[in-house]
């Protein structure tokens, strides 16, 4: 199915996700929304969450019948996909995600982002 044939396009100008008190932008380009996530921390207090909660094989087959895709992102990169776009593989399987598709090289620069930060914030108050 082509971008001209989804059957849901969703449209973000002012969206918000929260879960167990903590907020998460959302945005969209149509068939694809993204979940902004501050800190891998607030990622993992997400998946954790959720997975203990929600069932993904149904949400996930709702988001392939509607030709839709969620991004979690966290400092600007993508660590896992959900819906029409993802691709589980070996790792999915692995960690026991699927139909979730993680994303290693995402998850590695989003964690090196963040001790990168902390490291210049210990460095200011030393100062």
């Amino acid at each position: 199915m082509n971008k001209s044939e989804a059957p849901l396009s969703v449209v973000t100008d002012d969206l918000s996700l929260a879960v167990d008190g903590t907020e998460f932008d959302v945005r969209s380009t149509g068939d694809r929304l993204f979940v902004e996530v501050p800190t891998v921390r607030a990622a993992v207090r997400l998946a954790r969450s959720l997975a203990s909660e929600v069932d993904a094989a149904g949400p996930t087959r709702l988001l392939v019948a509607t030709d839709l895709s969620v991004e979690v992102r966290v400092r600007g990169r993508t660590v896992a996909v959900l819906g029409s776009t993802a691709r589980p593989g070996p790792v999915a399987r692995w960690l026991d995600v699927a139909p979730a598709e993680p994303r290693v090289a995402g998850v590695l620069g989003a964690g090196w982002d963040g001790l990168s930060a902390a490291v210049d914030t210990a460095r200011r108050v030393v100062r």
